[in-house]
């Protein structure tokens, strides 16, 4: 099992190394950044100090390579890394670090400064996390407490109106995309019904009281939520259905019938079970998907967010946060399909980790 894992995150550190090359020679790798901090104003002095703390031109003012410039950016970002005393006091680097003036240390990611408020990007993605990791978690709980259960029933009622519904459900759930769906749920439930429902078209996840304290809003989670949840729930019933139909053909599950065990033990206890492999590939993928798709729905919905922060960070041109925001979405995708391919053996005691 160990050895399972390392390798998996061996892999995941590969796909990891390639995220942040294709991000950085994408945002980064073009154009001269300093001229977006600096604005339409400011003299040549400004541009030269701001150049040198983007790692654009050295002491000397002479211009950096672009893969030293790449290489500059490796260092910040990872974990593990090599800098100077004065890097370490300028940056403000949290972490472990041993040395003389060249230290090396294990450190909290550093992922630059904001083009635009001047703070770092950590601090503004950390702050965002909480809300993007309540909505995934909140619309995958959705779509997990109504699809596997619909998915199941479907299967042991297959062909009858129970199994033709779920199935057009189905079909209509994943052929909407999440932002057309928003706006539909946008319009119908929060502005043409929102007397009925009490719900707003737009709204955060935290609500300032009159002590300037913040205070957790879940009313305006359940519409952000729903929207996001559409499509993972359509799949997670198919993929449920079509598991369980398999499942029930086996005929391990005519010799429990045999043993006198009853259809509600035959089914969710021992079909369930086996059916439920193709099932969590579709939970962590979509989960993690989620964290991505979320992007336009707390656009739309104002749900304050990693989504969010990213969206309008690129209107700003403000990449620092764009590129922070993509990498630990990467991350988060790459940890949770390792989580997932650890389940199966845990679910299914047929897979064997090698």
């Amino acid at each position: 099992m160990l050895k399972f894992i390392l390798r998996k995150m061996a892999y995941g550190l590969l796909v990891l190394l390639g995220v942040i090359a294709l991000v950085f020679f994408l945002f980064q790798g073009f154009g001269d950044p300093s001229r977006i901090v600096m604005g339409q104003t400011g003299d040549s002095t400004t541009q030269a100090n701001i150049r040198k703390d983007l790692y654009l031109i050295d002491e000397q003012g002479t211009p950096i390579p672009k893969f030293k410039q790449f290489l500059y950016y490796l260092n910040d970002v990872s974990p593990v890394c090599i800098h100077s005393k004065t890097d370490i006091e300028k940056k403000k680097l949290r972490g472990f670090f041993t040395g003389g003036e060249k230290k090396f240390g294990i450190k909290i990611p550093y992922l630059r400064k904001s083009y635009q408020s001047k703070r770092e990007v950590w601090t503004i993605l950390v702050q965002a996390l909480p809300g993007t990791l309540m909505l995934a978690l909140a619309a995958m709980a959705i779509a997990i407490t109504i699809g596997i259960p619909l998915g199941v029933v479907a299967a042991v009622k297959q062909n009858s109106w129970i199994d033709t519904s779920a199935i057009f459900s189905s079909i209509v759930g994943i052929s909407a995309p999440s932002f057309f769906m928003g706006i539909i749920m946008v319009y119908v439930f929060g502005f043409v019904l929102s007397e009925w429902t009490g719900l707003h078209i737009a709204g955060s996840w935290f609500a300032i009281d009159d002590e300037g304290q913040r205070r957790l809003s879940l009313q305006n989670l359940i519409l952000p939520a729903v929207t996001l949840g559409i499509r993972p729930l359509a799949i997670i019933t198919q993929l449920t259905r079509s598991a369980m139909l398999d499942v029930l053909d086996q005929d391990y599950i005519r010799t429990a019938y045999a043993k006198g065990l009853s259809r509600r033990t035959v089914i969710w206890k021992h079909g369930l079970r086996n059916a439920l492999n193709p099932v969590i590939t579709a939970i962590t993928g979509w989960f993690a998907e989620l964290l991505a798709g979320a992007f336009f729905v707390e656009y739309i919905f104002g749900w304050q967010g990693i989504g969010k922060i990213t969206v309008d960070a690129l209107e700003k041109l403000d990449y620092p946060v764009v590129m922070g925001s993509v990498l630990i979405s990467a991350g988060f995708f790459i940890f949770i399909n390792i989580l997932a391919d650890i389940l199966y053996g845990v679910v299914d005691p047929r897979v064997r980790l090698s």
